[in-house]
């Protein structure tokens, strides 16, 4: 097994608050922060990651901070957004997660992750960033372990 690892949590999984992506943020700047996240992912990239952190009004400096200092467990993640969020109403939760639901890929990203997972970009193939993002993840995760 690689010493790096693909992050296998989707974007559509909430945790406890009820913010998508939150699970997925934890643990791709965990791995960052270990030194084992799979090369190609960003701990705090400019889609999910960034979207959630303005939604929450997270400073993603700080998030990376906390994380690499402390290590904490998910729900002591959790602890900590609650704390320093700006905006986490239930009103502001349910509008991030309905622009996560909502984010389409642009249609070269779409048939790309498509191509490389084999799966024609026909009316049944996924169109929402989500689901393109959980296949290029398996795919990416194929490749680098069971290969």
């Amino acid at each position: 097994m690689s010493d790096t690892y693909v992050p296998l949590i989707s974007s559509g999984t909430a945790g406890p608050l009820g913010v998508l992506h939150l699970p997925r943020l934890w643990q791709k700047v965990s791995l960052e922060a270990a030194g084992k996240l799979a090369a190609g992912y960003p701990g705090i990239g400019r889609g999910y990651d960034a979207m959630t952190c303005a939604a929450l009004g997270l400073d993603e400096q700080a998030v990376k901070d906390f994380i690499k200092q402390k290590k904490p467990t998910y729900p002591e993640f959790e602890a900590w957004v609650k704390q320093n969020a700006k905006s986490l109403t239930p009103e502001a939760i349910e509008k991030h997660n309905a622009s996560v639901r909502g984010y389409n890929h642009d249609d070269d990203t779409r048939k790309k992750i498509l191509g490389s997972c084999g799966i024609a970009d026909d009316a049944s193939a996924a169109k929402d960033a989500v689901n393109l993002n959980n296949l290029d993840d398996w795919h990416e995760f194929h490749q680098a372990v069971l290969k």
